[in-house]
């Protein structure tokens, strides 16, 4: 099931096992937000940016991140959750039982130790077989059905798990689901789970039909059956070819089966239609059989497939076994391999990214591969360049990862044209700005930012979100509307829509009405607090809560700058010195503030190292009026305007609480030991921080003895 063809997915390349607690917090937050992008382009929009092995890589880092820090694990995290919320334009409806995920097994190995943890789990004897159910893998969108008393009340998308899109009006016209059951013994309530999809054949003639009629043909079977499904009109989906399997149930009041193959029967019973290809299996052996029988067979069947789906047979196991974060432990998805060519290497090209990230891919000699000719394929990175040693002219071993985005596997070991390694620039083809790789990334990434062609409409669209600049009217569509005809070409450009009015009005579905009504938007954000301004400028790795910090420690956007532009010299002039100290006084000062170590200074210092960039903020200064930060005072408090450090277990309060009542007091709480530094607060188990305070001298205190001095009882 593949989540698309963007060629840009980021891989960070530290070891789990050597990250800071720092790094880890900062990468957890970077994988909520990329793994949330995927699910709403896949679940959401239909509309794939990732295969699935580069996106199951990015929930088992997370997983792995999560599993060594427990007590870093976000609201957000990517494992608490499935898919995407449901969109706007669609009710939505809360499942009565969670729709989950299935983990995935890549290797027959992988299968045996999913039925070895069963049997662990369970607490199995070893003779004791364990009964699976195996289903083809159908591609296409999960849905679920609900019938009360046998009838057909409503029906949802799978939205995030717990939350889908009302789609019933549109499953009606599905011919594969009853408005009433058939036979007896259903359930008064059941929740039935399937898979709309369309025939290989179907999809063709779909696509003829569209192109014909010149509007949109689809990507591929599982893209038309989720585009035709969530329609807004009815009569739109009436005429697609869809079709549906049942596999599973949610809610099942009472559940008269006692196994999953039972389950399938009484589904053929009611009228509806079991996945075609299951098999009952007695063990893992004659599961794996049926996995290499479809495995041969998968081109000729009538529909796609992507792999097959184990499930333990015996119910009260699936009930004793339960799940974890968003998956069953009774279930296990064995994922078919990519098909692999021939074929050559006729050029490597450099394409960037939305975030400015630079990947390297080849222009192939076109060859065909899964049924799809394939001209070019990604890179990933210069390091995955590197150890392949990828050149021009090499014959290499190309697959289609997910059956979707081309990738080279490997280089064929022959004699070579005589060609130099590649080169990864240092420059940003798209603008000429600098390109850096930042320590444990293995991205190279252009700083160009709010400059770059390639990043520009992106960053138009945070520049404008809600927690940003939050104008009103000014979303993505139109966003990326107005760039693309010239209305806007950088941030600046929006304060001075007023100029283009009369552009404005003459566009198709715009007026005097939404003119005003934008331009006023406009109009009233002249005015921006700071904290909001910083987080707008989409600086890689600042997000809000970063920007509110920056902003309460330099205060004003003239304060920021100036010591910006002092940092960014520094850190060009020092090179790999990997010390703040070593690199100067601002750029330490900047790492010495609360959530920012060295990896965020430097794409700090790399957004204010660029020309492009400063140029921005000059212009974004003559159109608004960016306030001061206001930092709380409290009359009399003994610590306003004091830094502040914490380290060590505190036993009255969390560091978390310590730190927001101290900044609610007025002081500012930095992450590391400095000269500027007022107090060190020692708690237990205090490290090198309380050693470095000793040694520069700074004042330290106990826990009663900062909460004595707070509370103003300090003598």
């Amino acid at each position: 099931m593949g989540r698309g063809k963007d060629m840009n997915t980021e891989h960070r390349a530290t070891p789990v096992e050597q990250l800071t607690e720092l790094e880890a917090a900062s990468e957890l937050a970077w994988l909520a937000a990329e793994i949330a992008r995927h699910d709403r382009a896949y679940y959401r929009e239909d509309a794939p940016t990732v295969s699935d092995a580069d996106y199951d890589a990015l929930r088992q880092r997370n997983a792995a991140i999560e599993a060594r820090f427990p007590h870093l694990v976000r609201p957000d995290s990517p494992s608490l959750r499935v898919g995407a919320p449901a969109v706007e334009g669609f009710g939505k409806i809360v499942h009565a039982r969670p729709m989950l995920s299935i983990n995935n097994a890549m290797s027959e190995d992988d299968v045996r130790e999913f039925v070895a943890r069963v049997r662990r789990f369970l607490g199995l004897p070893g003779e004791e077989a364990v009964a699976l159910v195996a289903e083809a893998k159908i591609d296409g969108l999960s849905v679920s059905l609900r019938y009360e008393n046998g009838v057909f009340v409503r029906g949802a998308t799978r939205g995030d798990g717990a939350v889908g899109e009302d789609v019933t009006a549109n499953l009606r016209t599905l011919d594969d689901v009853p408005e009433r059951l058939h036979g007896t013994g259903w359930p008064e309530v059941v929740d039935i789970r399937g898979e709309v999809y369309m025939r290989r054949d179907d999809f063709l003639a779909l696509n003829e039909h569209q192109a014909a009629r010149g509007e949109k043909v689809f990507a591929n079977p599982r893209n038309g059956a989720a585009g035709s499904l969530r329609q807004l009109d009815p009569s739109v989906t009436a005429r697609r070819p869809l079709r549906l399997i049942a596999y599973t149930w949610g809610e099942a009041s009472p559940r008269p089966w006692k196994t999953q193959w039972e389950y399938l029967q009484r589904l053929r019973d009611w009228g509806l239609p079991p996945n075609p290809e299951a098999r009952a299996c007695t063990g893992e052996d004659e599961a794996l059989g049926v996995y290499a029988d479809l495995g041969a067979r998968r081109h000729q069947l009538p529909f796609d497939i992507d792999g097959v789906v184990y499930k333990v047979d015996r119910l009260d196991w699936q009930d004793r076994l339960g799940q974890v974060s968003r998956a069953p432990r009774w279930a296990v998805a064995h994922k078919f391999p990519a098909e692999q060519v021939n074929t050559v290497v006729e050029e490597i090209g450099i394409s960037v990214g939305r975030t400015g990230v630079l990947t390297p891919f080849a222009f192939l000699r076109p060859v065909t591969v899964g049924g799809v000719v394939v001209s070019r394929a990604t890179l990933h990175n210069e390091d995955h360049v590197r150890e392949l040693d990828i050149r021009k002219g090499d014959t290499v071993v190309v697959q289609r990862a997910g059956d979707v985005i081309p990738q080279v596997v490997r280089r064929v070991p022959e004699d070579r044209p005589r060609t130099e390694p590649f080169q990864m620039p240092d420059v940003c083809p798209q603008c000429g700005s600098e390109a850096v790789r930042l320590e444990g990334e293995a991205a190279r990434r252009c700083t160009g930012g709010l400059v770059c062609p390639a990043q520009a409409v992106e960053r138009l669209i945070h520049f404008a979100s809600r927690n940003a600049f939050d104008i009103e009217g000014l979303g993505e569509k139109n966003a990326a509307a107005f760039w693309q005809d010239g209305l806007v070409a950088q941030p600046g450009d929006i304060f001075r829509l007023r100029d283009k009015a009369d552009a404005l009005r003459s566009r198709e579905g715009w007026g005097e009405r939404s003119t005003e009504k934008l331009l006023a938007a406009i109009e009233s954000r002249r005015r921006i607090p700071l904290e909001r301004f910083i987080y707008a400028l989409g600086i890689p790795q600042v997000g809000e809560a970063t920007a509110r910090t920056i902003a309460l420690v330099y205060g004003s956007l003239a304060n920021w700058r100036q010591a910006m532009d002092h940092a960014a010299a520094e850190r060009a002039s020092q090179g790999e010195a990997r010390k703040p100290e070593q690199v100067g006084e601002a750029y330490a000062e900047l790492c010495n503030v609360e959530g920012i170590g060295m990896s965020v200074a430097d794409a700090i210092c790399g957004f204010f190292h660029e020309a492009h960039n400063r140029a921005v903020l000059d212009d974004l200064e003559r159109e608004l009026q960016v306030q001061d930060a206001t930092r709380p005072q409290a009359r009399d408090s003994m610590v306003a305007g004091k830094t502040v450090v914490f380290t060590g277990s505190l036993v009255t309060m969390t560091r978390s609480e310590a730190k927001a009542r101290a900044e609610s007091l007025g002081a500012k709480v930095a992450g590391s030991v400095s000269k500027k530094t007022d107090y060190v607060v020692i708690g237990a188990d205090a490290g090198s921080k309380a050693a470095k305070a000793e040694e520069l001298g700074v004042t330290m205190l106990t826990e009663d003895e900062w909460v004595a001095l707070v509370e103003g009882r300090a003598e």
